[in-house]
Protein backbone atom coordinates (compact mmCIF):
# COMPACT_ATOMS: atom_id res chain seq x y z
CA UNK A 1 0.00 0.00 0.00
CA UNK A 2 2.90 2.32 0.64
CA UNK A 3 3.55 2.63 -3.11
CA UNK A 4 0.01 4.00 -3.54
CA UNK A 5 -0.03 6.50 -0.67
CA UNK A 6 -0.34 9.53 -2.97
CA UNK A 7 -3.33 8.06 -4.79
CA UNK A 8 -4.93 6.94 -1.52
CA UNK A 9 -4.62 10.47 -0.19
CA UNK A 10 -5.87 12.02 -3.46
CA UNK A 11 -8.99 9.83 -3.28
CA UNK A 12 -9.61 10.99 0.29
CA UNK A 13 -9.21 7.50 1.72
CA UNK A 14 -8.33 7.08 5.38
CA UNK A 15 -6.39 3.93 6.23
CA UNK A 16 -6.72 2.28 9.63
CA UNK A 17 -4.73 -0.84 10.42
CA UNK A 18 -6.01 -3.25 13.07
CA UNK A 19 -4.02 -5.82 15.01
CA UNK A 20 -4.81 -8.04 17.96
CA UNK A 21 -1.24 -7.75 19.25
CA UNK A 22 -0.42 -5.07 21.78
CA UNK A 23 2.69 -3.66 23.40
CA UNK A 24 6.11 -4.56 21.99
CA UNK A 25 4.69 -6.70 19.15
CA UNK A 26 2.50 -3.83 17.90
CA UNK A 27 5.41 -1.39 18.16
CA UNK A 28 7.69 -3.78 16.27
CA UNK A 29 5.06 -4.11 13.52
CA UNK A 30 4.79 -0.33 13.14
CA UNK A 31 8.56 0.02 13.00
CA UNK A 32 9.14 -2.89 10.61
CA UNK A 33 6.42 -1.73 8.22
CA UNK A 34 7.50 1.91 8.58
CA UNK A 35 3.81 2.55 9.07
CA UNK A 36 2.39 5.94 9.83
CA UNK A 37 -1.30 5.13 9.53
CA UNK A 38 -3.27 4.81 12.76
CA UNK A 39 -2.99 1.39 14.38
CA UNK A 40 -6.04 0.09 16.24
CA UNK A 41 -5.41 -2.63 18.80
CA UNK A 42 -8.19 -5.18 19.19
CA UNK A 43 -6.84 -7.55 21.83
CA UNK A 44 -10.28 -9.07 22.46
CA UNK A 45 -10.65 -9.62 18.68
CA UNK A 46 -14.22 -8.31 18.85
CA UNK A 47 -13.73 -6.35 15.62
CA UNK A 48 -12.24 -9.41 13.94
CA UNK A 49 -15.22 -11.52 15.03
CA UNK A 50 -17.72 -8.85 13.94
CA UNK A 51 -16.30 -9.04 10.42
CA UNK A 52 -16.14 -12.85 10.38
CA UNK A 53 -12.36 -13.02 10.69
CA UNK A 54 -11.87 -16.12 12.80
CA UNK A 55 -9.03 -18.61 13.08
CA UNK A 56 -7.92 -20.28 9.86
CA UNK A 57 -7.03 -23.87 9.10
CA UNK A 58 -3.34 -24.81 9.14
CA UNK A 59 -3.47 -26.04 5.51
CA UNK A 60 -4.60 -22.53 4.47
CA UNK A 61 -2.13 -20.70 6.69
CA UNK A 62 0.84 -22.76 5.51
CA UNK A 63 -0.34 -23.55 1.97
CA UNK A 64 1.45 -22.94 -1.32
CA UNK A 65 -0.05 -19.48 -1.80
CA UNK A 66 1.45 -18.39 1.53
CA UNK A 67 4.87 -19.76 0.63
CA UNK A 68 4.67 -18.00 -2.75
CA UNK A 69 3.77 -14.68 -1.06
CA UNK A 70 6.72 -15.05 1.34
CA UNK A 71 9.06 -15.88 -1.56
CA UNK A 72 7.98 -12.67 -3.35
CA UNK A 73 8.69 -10.66 -0.19
CA UNK A 74 12.16 -12.20 0.07
CA UNK A 75 12.78 -11.43 -3.60
CA UNK A 76 11.91 -7.76 -2.90
CA UNK A 77 14.51 -7.67 -0.16
CA UNK A 78 12.22 -8.02 2.83
CA UNK A 79 13.51 -10.03 5.73
CA UNK A 80 11.06 -12.49 7.25
CA UNK A 81 10.85 -12.72 11.00
CA UNK A 82 9.44 -15.40 13.20
CA UNK A 83 6.05 -14.43 14.55
CA UNK A 84 5.26 -14.89 18.19
CA UNK A 85 1.61 -14.06 17.63
CA UNK A 86 -1.39 -16.18 16.70
CA UNK A 87 -0.56 -17.44 13.23
CA UNK A 88 -4.05 -18.83 12.70
CA UNK A 89 -5.88 -15.53 13.15
CA UNK A 90 -7.34 -14.57 9.80
CA UNK A 91 -7.28 -11.00 8.60
CA UNK A 92 -8.99 -9.20 5.83
CA UNK A 93 -9.87 -5.91 4.25
CA UNK A 94 -12.93 -3.78 4.88
CA UNK A 95 -13.76 -0.58 2.99
CA UNK A 96 -16.31 1.65 4.66
CA UNK A 97 -17.63 4.74 2.91
CA UNK A 98 -18.01 8.11 4.70
CA UNK A 99 -21.66 7.32 5.52
CA UNK A 100 -20.75 4.05 7.26
CA UNK A 101 -21.76 1.69 4.44
CA UNK A 102 -19.45 -1.30 3.94
CA UNK A 103 -18.38 -1.20 0.27
CA UNK A 104 -16.02 -4.17 0.37
CA UNK A 105 -15.69 -6.97 2.91
CA UNK A 106 -12.98 -9.55 2.27
CA UNK A 107 -12.05 -12.21 4.81
CA UNK A 108 -8.76 -13.84 3.92
CA UNK A 109 -8.38 -17.61 3.98
CA UNK A 110 -4.68 -17.25 4.82
CA UNK A 111 -1.87 -14.69 4.88
CA UNK A 112 -1.60 -14.55 1.08
CA UNK A 113 -5.32 -14.07 0.44
CA UNK A 114 -5.70 -10.31 0.10
CA UNK A 115 -7.36 -8.18 -2.55
CA UNK A 116 -4.91 -6.24 -4.68
CA UNK A 117 -4.40 -2.57 -3.91
CA UNK A 118 -5.58 -1.72 -7.42
CA UNK A 119 -8.90 -3.54 -6.83
CA UNK A 120 -9.37 -1.67 -3.53
CA UNK A 121 -8.68 1.63 -5.27
CA UNK A 122 -11.18 0.75 -8.03
CA UNK A 123 -13.90 0.27 -5.41
CA UNK A 124 -13.09 3.66 -3.93
CA UNK A 125 -13.02 5.31 -7.36
CA UNK A 126 -16.43 3.78 -8.08
CA UNK A 127 -17.82 5.36 -4.92
CA UNK A 128 -16.66 8.85 -5.92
Amino acid sequence: MREHEDEIEALGMKVLVTTFEAGPLALAYVKEADMHWPLLIDESRAQYAAYGMHRGRWQDILGWSSWWAYAKLLFRGRRLRRSSGDLQQLGGDVLIDPTGIVCLHHVGTGPADRPSISSLLEVVRGQS
